[in-house]
């Protein structure tokens, strides 16, 4: 079921490592097997999803999403990797501790890799979707065992400016004061992500829409939190490991501005940009995402 959101907090698990995995039924084509459980260093557990075999490659969704946004391009990964998709903390099987800090996800990120690390005896490689992303450059900062990073589309906004305009804050902090969470995720989608109304339309079609609207007031604590100095440019360039940025190339702006500006400061960064893709590639064109991807993660030297 759907984990609760920003006003609620489960309870804690109980502190150190630990791995459940039992057999869960598939959700769809090529969905995960296993189900597995990393606790978190603040004892939030946190769920990962195993599918394919080889190359360990965690993976980490954005806003108001769970591990069934890999739904499309995870199948693709896992013909020669293994996969491991987790439900950030907040929903889906994963727990939640208040208060909120993007800090407490990079330690729930650098604690998976390290644990896959241990149970595959390689290092692994991450993959994350926007705000999932930005997850992803602080988990490097925090462990030794992440390898090679591929962002899209998380990099901070140009000059810690927000992403939304005046006042869009103020309007979801509205909806999720009335708990009207298809509102919620609709604004978000379209006045952040920049989605069309037929592209919103085709979203609500979505098997997976009823399990974003139950995630959907996370995505208040992140925004309020994504323009803060833990998550900012500066941060991020002290991570030395190998960045792929990749961004669709009718993306917003600011979204392509913010990857450029990420890039210039990284020590060993590239950009692809995906011709005629927004938000949404690894759904819209999941086959060049995927191989984009793998020439990163296949390269012998650093970008």
């Amino acid at each position: 079921g759907a984990g609760p959101g920003a006003g609620q907090a489960r309870t804690r698990g109980r502190p150190g490592r630990e791995y459940r995995l039992r057999m869960v039924p598939a959700r769809d084509p090529g969905a995960p097997a296993i189900r597995g459980t990393t606790i978190s260093p603040d004892g939030t557990p946190i769920a990962w999803f195993r599918s394919g075999a080889g190359p360990p490659i965690v993976l980490v969704h954005g806003a108001t999403a769970d591990h069934t946004a890999w739904r499309t391009a995870g199948p693709l990964l896992a013909g020669d990797h293994a996969i491991y998709a987790i439900d950030r903390r907040g929903r889906g099987a994963s727990g939640d501790t208040l208060p909120y800090g993007i800090a407490r996800e990079y330690e729930d990120v650098a604690a998976v890799v390290d644990d896959v690390a241990r149970q595959t005896g390689q290092p692994v490689d991450v993959v994350g979707h926007s705000y999932g992303g930005r997850v992803g450059l602080g988990a490097a900062l925090l462990t030794t065992r992440l390898r090679r990073l591929v962002v899209y589309e998380g990099a901070p906004s140009p000059d810690q400016r927000p992403f939304q305009r005046p006042g869009v804050l103020a309007e979801l902090e509205a909806l999720a004061a009335r708990d009207d969470r298809p509102g919620l995720l609709s604004a978000f989608m379209t006045g952040i992500v920049g989605m069309t109304q037929a592209e919103l339309a085709a979203f609500r079609a979505s098997p997976t829409w009823p399990l974003r609207v139950a995630a959907a007031p996370t995505v208040i604590r992140e925004l309020q939190t994504e323009s803060a100095e833990e998550a900012g440019s500066a941060r991020f360039a002290d991570v030395r490991i190998p960045v792929l940025q990749l961004a669709g190339g009718n993306s917003p702006a600011a979204f392509i501005e913010g990857t450029l500006a990420l890039d210039q400061i990284l020590a060993h960064g590239r950009v692809v940009m995906l011709a005629g893709q927004k938000h949404a590639a690894h759904h819209t064109d999941p086959v060049r995402f995927v191989a984009e991807i793998r020439r990163f993660l296949e390269a012998t030297t650093e970008p």
